[in-house]
């Protein structure tokens, strides 16, 4: 009877400690826990397509648990998903539409975290003879020709700069020999390689891809080309999805020593340079001089 009691006991104890057990899980995860620590970074293809989120990301999360989801467009269309509370954190690379969009008053810091360049590329035969003319002389020399010159035409970094370069250089581009992809720029490199056609990329995606690739920088080194990225914070004045713990975690490590070490190096091996020059706490004034 003694026995038979002790084993209801022992198995009423047990339910018990399954019961709290399930109670625990059903609560569900722990605040800070690695599920809950998720951020979206909205960032330009140019980041991506070079390969340097591959380097960056890992080392992020490693550093500060924060897993992250990347979505990779043109620099206007991250600013869309950061106006819309579609983010949480940005690295882009257009100057004048990041102003105008901070000024709005949704976003919270921007602050400079690197550089490179563009460069105009076209086929080794360069039927427009833009080799070693400035971007602007280069430009009116395509459109003169006539020479099939491809666009990304997607509302990117790197769009808004070619659209600059047109207007500095008096020249309102279309006809058949003006073209847009409205893609991402190692699709536009593609594109305009199997068009033996002029384009403009960044200086970076430009070299991981040049073996794939006929065409060569036929245009580079002017001021003009100054191609400049920053990070910047969304707070919940875009929408109450966004995360701004994860926002600020994110730009303070991609500006910190141990991640601006690592854009310094990135590219080096492989290449013989770096793809980008880091630049946190510099005075964006005196970059490229």
């Amino acid at each position: 009877m003694r026995r038979g009691l002790l084993v209801v006991l022992a198995w009423v104890a047990a339910v018990s400690l399954a019961a709290c057990g399930n109670g625990a899980s059903s609560s569900g995860p722990a605040p800070n826990s690695a599920a809950e620590k998720s951020l979206i970074l909205a960032t330009t293809t140019s980041t991506q397509d070079s390969g340097l989120l591959d380097e960056l990301l890992p080392a992020f999360t490693r550093d500060s648990g924060w897993q992250v989801k990347t979505v990779a467009v043109g620099s206007g269309q991250a600013i869309e998903l950061g106006r819309r509370g579609e983010a949480d954190v940005l690295l882009v690379h257009s100057p004048a539409a990041e102003e105008k969009f901070v000024a709005e008053g949704s976003a919270g810091s921007r602050r400079l975290v690197m550089h490179n360049d563009f460069v105009l590329l076209g086929p080794r035969a360069d039927a427009a003879k833009i080799r070693g003319k400035s971007s602007v002389d280069a430009m009116k020399e395509i459109a003169g020709a006539q020479a099939v010159f491809v666009s990304r035409g997607d509302d990117s970094g790197t769009h808004s700069k070619e659209k600059d370069l047109w207007s500095k250089a008096g020249v309102t581009p279309g006809g058949t020999w003006y073209q847009s992809t409205g893609q991402g720029m190692g699709e536009t490199l593609r594109v305009a390689g199997e068009k033996e056609a002029y384009t403009l990329s960044d200086r970076a995606t430009y070299l991981t891809q040049r073996d794939t690739l006929a065409l060569e920088v036929l245009s580079e080194g002017d001021a003009g080309l100054l191609n400049v990225y920053h990070v910047i914070e969304m707070t919940k004045k875009s929408g109450s999805r966004v995360r701004p713990d994860g926002a600020k975690a994110f730009a303070d490590w991609i500006v910190a020593p141990p991640a601006q070490r690592l854009i310094g190096e990135f590219g080096r091996e492989k290449f013989g340079r770096p793809l980008f020059t880091p630049d946190a706490g510099a005075d964006e004034a005196t970059l490229g001089q």
